[in-house]
């Protein structure tokens, strides 16, 4: 039998779970009976029924099934949560074998699936396609052992290295001196439309007024988060004129319907604002700045990704691009920008 061909599926189906899975992992599964798929199915929403369940109950035959090979990405659950344990239903049609792409590190979880699947006398076969099947629940895993959101560091950049101009001393011209092209800016809403959260800085949204969606694309607007530990934010900022989701970090209260206020500590403001979310479900963060922002997650080492895009005008003179430290593990052209991602190692 193929394996890693049914694992793929698996991942492909598992993918058109964002963003309604999270907090939830990213699963999908496949049902094999003499070399054919006879069922698939992938965690589609939050507090809903598993992948294996819905792969098990799109088998029309289910008499099948006692002689067929489950596939799945990650390790079955084995414990009662929103939904059943999906190794009882497992065990209960009689699946004989199951191949499992990774083990779930949850300590709800964590090898305990397995243990009781064999003990069942289910054969398990593991780690077919273990490294894809870690990277599609990044954040899941991510957010299971640091207690923290996947946070995504972005910005971008011109090629002598400035994010922005100096506005103290020139007035800012969204034409002149937007650093990238169309396609860029269309990728970064796709971003948007794939993670929990958007994060970006008091000083920031008072220079750019941005509304933090994904107009651009068909997607789930994130939820917006604007840190502003001292910055009184412009009553004409665009992000209190809609009604999207909208937390404020700060020390100052504003009074509208669809913005929740959460006062600041005067210490250890970032890990007060990630443990907020964690406790929110919040699985991964995109940061989109500014300058202070993005430095203070990087002198911090709070960080797991960094997306870069550095285009082809000159400032000669304003706030410089971050410093950063880290393996690149892509790059590449979008029409006349550079695109560099890195990971935290």
């Amino acid at each position: 039998m193929d394996y890693e061909k049914y694992m793929h599926r698996c991942l492909h189906l598992a993918k058109l779970g964002v963003p309604n899975a999270f907090p939830n992992p990213l699963v999908g599964s496949v049902i094999v009976h003499n070399n054919k798929i006879i069922g698939e199915g992938y965690h589609k929403t939050y507090g809903k029924s598993h992948a294996e369940v819905n792969a098990i109950n799109a088998v029309q035959n289910q008499e099948l099934l006692k002689s067929s090979t489950l596939f799945v990405n990650l390790e079955p659950c084995n414990h009662y949560g929103k939904t059943p344990p999906c190794t009882k239903l497992i065990i209960e049609k009689g699946i004989p074998e199951v191949v499992i792409g990774c083990i779930d590190s949850c300590e709800k979880v964590c090898g305990s699936g397995i243990k009781t699947l064999k003990e069942a006398g289910v054969k398990v076969k593991l780690e077919v396609l273990e490294k894809e099947s870690l990277e599609i629940n990044k954040r899941f895993f991510t957010f299971q052992k640091h207690k923290r959101p996947y946070i995504i560091l972005k910005w971008a950049q011109t090629s002598d290295g400035f994010i922005d101009i100096d506005r103290s001393k020139e007035k800012y011209d969204r034409e002149k001196h937007w650093i990238t092209g169309k396609a860029a800016q269309q990728l970064v809403h796709q971003w948007r439309a794939e993670e929990t959260a958007i994060l970006v800085g008091g000083k920031t949204a008072n220079n750019d007024n941005p509304q933090l969606n994904t107009r651009l694309i068909e997607g789930k607007n994130p939820l917006r988060i604007i840190l502003s530990e001292n910055e009184i934010l412009k009553e004409e900022l665009k992000i209190f004129k809609d009604k999207i989701p909208t937390i404020i970090y700060s020390r100052t209260n504003y009074n509208y319907v669809h913005i929740e206020n959460v006062m600041l500590p005067e210490q250890d403001v970032l890990d007060f604002v990630l443990n907020d979310l964690y406790k929110r479900k919040t699985t991964s963060l995109i940061v989109e700045g500014g300058r202070k922002i993005l430095d203070s997650f990087i002198q911090q080492k709070l960080w797991d990704e960094a997306r870069i895009f550095t285009g082809n005008k000159e400032f000669q003179t304003g706030i410089k691009a971050p410093n950063i430290n880290g393996e690149t593990v892509s790059s590449y052209s979008i029409e006349y920008d550079k695109y560099q991602q890195l990971i935290n190692k």
